[in-house]
């Protein structure tokens, strides 16, 4: 699998539950009890239902848009921190979780029509779009449809490829066949060989390929193929939004000055030492991260 494969696997894989503390750092767990909160339905453009929920009260409106493969409770371990000073919104994508799964076309556009839709719901003059790995793209193309209430975008483990281009159809196609030949057995070899480090605790590493490995082929496999197929030259231009990264330096820092380069915008925030899921098990170093970016939002 080539570098620019490997990072929009790696961006695209991005989602999961966390169980404990894997940081080298050895730092404690902190508890993943989310708060509770009544489920809303809203239906998307094309009728799908997307479940959503909301914590917290305070400007701007905080949208957290989850990763391939997963569902709202991958961010459980952010909601009591963020929503101590924000409100915060967690959305299950279609075909995830909670929401519906009558949908033919499994495209970020139209994931991107389910953030717009719980957003529409929303009375909060201000929002920010928080996009872990896929939902890094979905939150792109949210932009637009949002329009000038968009404070900002933050991605967490996404937007690596930024600059590169997308891979040749052939290249793609080739990535994907294991993945179309065992689905589920490529999903769970990806996983464990190139998502975490080697200290990882073994238990996390399993709860992440037993959640994607819920997911329907014919839905993963088609969201899949066209996230690595994403041309980021055909949504940024659309973007009018400031863009913040949040990201590991697992397999290499991001190139930042390439990120630059297209979006003059955007900050690049790296989390030394971590993987590719520092919301999960680096959650205290993570969550003052993250409300330091949303802060800095919010006083635009």
């Amino acid at each position: 699998m080539n570098l620019s494969c490997r990072m929009l696997l790696c961006a695209a894989l991005a989602a999961l539950t966390a169980c404990g503390s894997s940081h080298p750092g050895g730092a404690p767990a902190v508890s993943t009890t989310a708060p509770v909160a009544a489920t809303h339905f809203t239906p998307s453009a094309d009728g799908v239902s997307i479940a959503w929920h909301r914590h917290g009260h305070g400007e701007p409106a905080v949208v957290l848009i989850h990763g391939w493969a997963a569902d709202s409770s991958i961010w459980r371990a952010q909601l009591a921190a963020l929503a101590a000073r924000y409100s915060v919104v967690t959305l299950d994508l279609a075909g995830q979780g909670a929401s519906g799964a009558n949908r033919q076309t499994w495209s970020l556009r139209n994931f991107a029509q389910d953030v717009a839709a719980v957003a529409a719901r929303l009375p909060d003059a201000h929002i920010v779009l928080v996009g872990q790995g896929m939902g890094g793209p979905v939150a792109l193309e949210a932009a637009p449809l949002i329009g000038a209430r968009l404070r900002g975008i933050i991605g967490v483990e996404t937007f690596r490829t930024i600059g590169l281009g997308p891979p040749a159809p052939s290249q793609v196609q080739h990535d994907l066949q294991p993945f179309r030949a065992d689905f589920t057995g490529a999903l769970r070899r990806f996983v464990t060989g190139t998502l975490f480090h080697p200290h990882t605790d073994p238990a996390v590493v399993r709860s992440v390929a037993d959640l994607m490995a819920r997911t329907a082929p014919d839905r993963g496999l088609a969201a899949l193929s066209e996230l690595n197929s994403l041309d980021y030259a055909s949504i940024l231009p659309a973007v009018r939004a400031p863009i913040t990264v949040i990201d590991s330096d697992l397999g290499g820092a991001v190139d930042a000055a390439r990120l630059h380069h297209v979006v003059p915008r955007l900050r690049v925030i790296t989390l030394k030492g971590d993987d590719s899921f520092p919301m999960l098990d680096d959650v205290p170093r993570f969550n003052a991260t993250l409300l330091q970016a949303l802060d800095s939002l919010a006083a635009r």
